[in-house]
């Protein structure tokens, strides 16, 4: 592909032909929001194998761990919204099938993406203390701060940077630099994903002029600069069927039919991967089409 200076744009199978098994990937988002999901089908159909995911996770825990592409998984939690527990991973755990899970309070995940993007060996927090994320993680340590309060010197958990190789996140608009805004509610923490890892690759709804990037949105909505990103792609509803405001939201009807095959038999399961992940990302999107008509009749 034939590119000008400074322009980062690559297609899907050329970013997760970067990756090598092995890699620790963090996956943006939050829950069954704004994922990357056109890259975590593409993981899917590599051939990547134990890897590390770091990620508030929805779908795309479901989707790698069902396949047996994950060894480690670091969480916040996992969930699609209107179905609490995601089938597939709950699976997962239940069969034991993931070898090493860490799971952590919201804001240790939080400072642990920060303590990385800072590029600090780890961050002080107090929460956690007293809770069994620390029984459960003997290898998060505590601290005693150097400053003594009225009480005397004060005990912190020391959270440790989660170091990313590779960051994937999903955006509403992005210029063909790596320059990158969201249009919905929410940034997800995508900035400290793409700021603690080694390599960060954005997948966009759309890829607009620079100067096209607050048209729809404040400035402040600019949420990542083209210092932070490796490369970019343009996947229109790449995101699907996960929300991305204000584009679209959830597919509800489809999300729905994803739970009932995840938690069902293996046939069940086995008929949805053929039905809508046995080809690439084009035969996906046609699939799902096909299926939003099936459900109108």
């Amino acid at each position: 592909m034939s590119r000008q200076p400074r322009d980062k744009t690559m297609t899907i199978d050329e970013v997760v032909g970067e990756l090598r098994s092995g890699m620790t990937i963090g996956i943006g988002g939050w829950g069954p929001r704004r994922k990357p999901m056109a890259l975590v089908r593409a993981i899917l159909r590599s051939d990547l194998t134990d890897l590390t995911l770091v990620t508030w996770g929805g779908a795309d825990v479901g989707l790698l761990t069902r396949a047996g592409k994950v060894r480690k998984l670091v969480y916040a939690f996992v969930s699609l919204d209107s179905v609490p527990l995601e089938p597939n991973f709950q699976r997962a755990r239940q069969t034991g099938t993931i070898p090493e899970v860490v799971e952590l309070d919201e804001g240790m995940f939080q400072t642990g993406l920060r303590a990385a993007a800072q590029r600090l060996p780890f961050l002080p927090m107090r929460a956690g203390l007293g809770s069994d994320v620390l029984v459960n993680n003997p290898h998060i340590k505590t601290v005693t701060s150097p400053y003594a309060g009225p009480d005397g010197p004060e005990e912190l958990v020391a959270v440790p940077a989660m170091e990313l190789d590779v960051a994937l996140v999903h955006m509403n608009r992005a210029d063909k630099h790596g320059n990158a805004t969201y249009l919905g509610p929410d940034p997800y923490f995508d900035d400290l994903f793409c700021m603690a890892a080694e390599r960060a690759y954005v997948t966009c709804e759309q890829i607009v002029d620079t100067a096209g990037l607050t048209v729809d949105a404040p400035v402040q909505r600019l949420l990542l600069s083209r210092m932070m990103v490796s490369g970019v792609v343009e996947t229109p509803h790449g995101a699907h069927f996960t929300t991305c405001t204000p584009d679209y939201e959830r597919d509800e009807r489809f999300q729905k039919a994803y739970a009932a095959a995840a938690g069902g038999s293996d046939e069940d399961w086995a008929a949805f991967e053929q039905k809508f992940l046995s080809g690439d990302e084009a035969a996906y999107q046609a699939a799902v089409r096909a299926f939003a008509e099936e459900e109108k009749r």
